[in-house]
């Protein structure tokens, strides 16, 4: 795993309100990544892997039944719109990844590909 993993490669500021929080934990085998989505279904998210990059874009559009009788919005505190992250993460055996969404948390299982070497401090003389 590279440290880029760690960072998306977009200044956190760009995100504001509409982002998400990961966490991605080193499970010697896997990774595993949870991201939180509150108040998002399952059919509103996105998980793609390509070219070593792992994307998760969300989606949440206007509901109708928040509306009034005549169609107006008496007070509105839910984020209408697109939210994506984006990581890179080398050394994954792509055809395993496992996915599961569950009350508002995506869980996301990343199998290292076998013979990756593990990493190795060296001594400095």
């Amino acid at each position: 795993m590279r440290d880029s993993f760690f960072h998306d490669g977009f200044p956190a500021a760009n995100w504001g309100a509409g982002s998400f929080k990961v966490d991605v934990k080193d499970a010697d085998d896997h990774y595993e990544l949870t991201a939180d989505l509150p108040g998002m279904a399952k059919e509103d998210i996105s998980l793609n892997y390509e070219n070593g990059y792992l994307t998760i874009a969300a989606t949440r559009s206007e509901s109708k039944d928040e509306k009034d009788d005549a169609g107006n919005y008496i007070r509105r505190e839910r984020h209408t719109g697109e939210v994506s992250r984006s990581f890179y993460i080398d050394g994954i055996d792509d055809a395993n990844i496992h996915a599961e969404f569950k009350d508002g948390v995506l869980q996301v299982n990343l199998p290292k590909a076998a013979g990756e070497a593990p990493r190795k401090q060296i001594e400095i003389n």
